[in-house]
């Protein structure tokens, strides 16, 4: 390649970052002009200004079942101090999500006879918690008896 295509192939470059620099200056300035709704809207935040996904029925606002299930783990450890058993129940509902986690309350030896709990949690559609009770207390031993029988 000789001098001269150099510099075209140069000059050619710099305008090409010229142009996207002011293509990106004049996306700037019409978010500026927009009406701070509309804005969110397309850009996909919620009333909150926070990005909250989509759930599988399309809800804006609304944390995905990972998302909810994620933050009722994280909150209810912090809040309980201890690290959760499992997950057994999450569940969408008008006012966000409902989840059922299992925490070990009294370790024992042998581990079979260790004391379960399980909470249940009410998380928002954004995934904040707004509260939690805990339910039935059990032996890791013990058989669900769904039938009552």
């Amino acid at each position: 390649m000789n001098t001269t295509d150099g510099h075209r192939k140069h000059a050619r470059n710099e305008r090409n970052e010229r142009d996207e620099l002011d293509d990106r200056d004049e996306l700037d300035e019409q978010d500026e002009l927009d009406d701070p709704e509309e804005r969110d809207e397309r850009e996909g935040k919620d009333e909150e200004g926070g990005r909250g996904e989509r759930d599988g029925r399309g809800e804006p606002g609304r944390v995905s079942a990972a998302e909810a299930l994620r933050g009722a783990v994280e909150q209810l450890t912090e809040l309980l101090g201890r690290a959760p058993e499992t997950v057994s129940a999450l569940t969408p509902t008008e006012t966000g999500w409902t989840a059922r986690i299992e925490f070990v309350e009294v370790e024992r030896v042998p581990e079979t006879t260790s004391v379960l709990a399980s909470y249940e949690v009410a998380l928002g559609h954004d995934g904040h918690l707004l509260g939690y009770e805990r339910g039935k207390r059990y032996t890791r031993a013990q058989i669900d008896d769904k039938d009552g029988g």
